[in-house]
């Protein structure tokens, strides 16, 4: 007889669907492991194409930094001319979608997966983040599962972004609140190229 970690007695074919699951998530584990050894080869061309064959979606000219970690690579996509700094976090377990022209500064911690603490069981709870063109998101800003930030907004460092932020709005703190609007709303810049080693 085979149980669950929670005392449930399973059946021949939940066993065998768990095994299988169980397998395919050491797989990604070792996956996600050496994406992170990969973060720190100092080229990102390198880093890049390393990505891209892991399944993550890189729009022409995007630049992801020295020690980027990832949860899930297949799920995330970013757009063109966007630049992912130096240590961030990229959590792909349920959608994660960077638009073009965004820059996310150093360690800044993107989660789309969290745990229910009023459930029974802590079960995690996905929810898709969409991050649109434009943003800047700054050094240290954490942003939790389902939210969506619209096109042009500012997140000041260290915000704790807990719901969607209009486009164009100036938001801080924690957790993150309006405290501005950015006045040109016609966008038309590009960020650039990215440093060789970084």
């Amino acid at each position: 007889m085979v149980k669950d970690k929670d005392g449930r007695r399973l059946g021949f074919n939940e066993v065998v669907k768990k095994s299988v699951n169980r397998v395919k998530n050491i797989f990604l584990e070792f996956e996600v492991f050496i994406l992170h050894l990969v973060g720190f080869i100092p080229f990102h061309f390198f880093r890049r194409f390393f990505y891209r064959l892991a399944g993550i979606k890189i729009g022409k000219g995007s630049t992801i930094h020295t020690a980027t970690k990832f949860y899930d690579p297949r799920n995330i996509t970013i757009g063109e001319d966007t630049i992912i700094g130096e240590g961030a976090l990229l959590d792909g377990r349920a959608n994660l979608s960077i638009g073009n022209h965004v820059d996310i500064a150093s360690e800044v911690m993107i989660y789309n997966s969290q745990h229910n603490i009023e459930s029974s069981t802590f079960v995690a709870e996905d929810g898709a983040v969409a991050i649109e063109d434009y943003c800047f998101i700054g050094p240290r800003v954490i942003i939790l599962p389902g939210v969506t930030i619209g096109k042009g907004a500012i997140i000041a460092a260290g915000a704790v972004v807990t719901k969607d932020i209009p486009p164009f709005a100036i938001v801080g703190g924690v957790p993150a609140k309006i405290i501005g609007e950015r006045k040109n709303k016609s966008l038309t810049y590009r960020l650039g190229r990215a440093r060789w080693f970084r």
